[in-house]
């Protein structure tokens, strides 16, 4: 993997505004030619910098979604298996790796109470996962 530069940087803070702009956009922007732009964007996705492009939806369109945060306590022998595992649930929107008893922080989001319920059954069968902690997200206030 090749050291991510001040280019990649500004490139990666346009995305990051606006996932959806075009490579013309982009290298006008960044004042570089679209070759360059495209081929930096797909040396990124190769590296494993950027992951994926998604929507961040808000407002009335979220509002009936339920939203969580789940800590998860694991057995370190089983780490892997458990991030491998998580990665392949979509309700899940982002997982960090953290400190102390909790291993992983993941926040989630289902369509209603009953998808919620079978998402916390599913992480909490995974193996090497032996506890799990969630707290529902209620009114976003920033």
């Amino acid at each position: 993997m090749r050291p991510i530069d001040q280019t990649d940087r500004d490139l990666l803070a346009l995305l990051k505004h606006n996932a959806r702009a075009s490579v013309t956009e982009l290298s006008a922007t960044l004042g570089l030619s679209r070759v360059t732009v495209k081929s930096r964007m797909e040396s990124l996705q190769t590296d494993g910098i950027i992951h994926r492009f998604t929507v961040d939806v808000a407002g009335a369109t979220d509002q009936n979604m339920i939203g969580a945060v789940s800590l998860l306590e694991i057995n370190l022998s089983k780490v892997e298996r458990v991030h491998r595992t998580l990665k392949r649930m979509p309700e899940l929107t982002s997982i960090y790796t953290t400190n102390g008893k909790w291993a992983v922080v993941a926040h989630s989001e289902t369509q209603n109470l009953a998808a919620f319920d079978s998402l916390l059954n599913r992480m909490g069968k995974i193996e090497g996962v032996s506890n799990v902690e969630t707290c529902l997200l209620l009114t976003r206030i920033a």
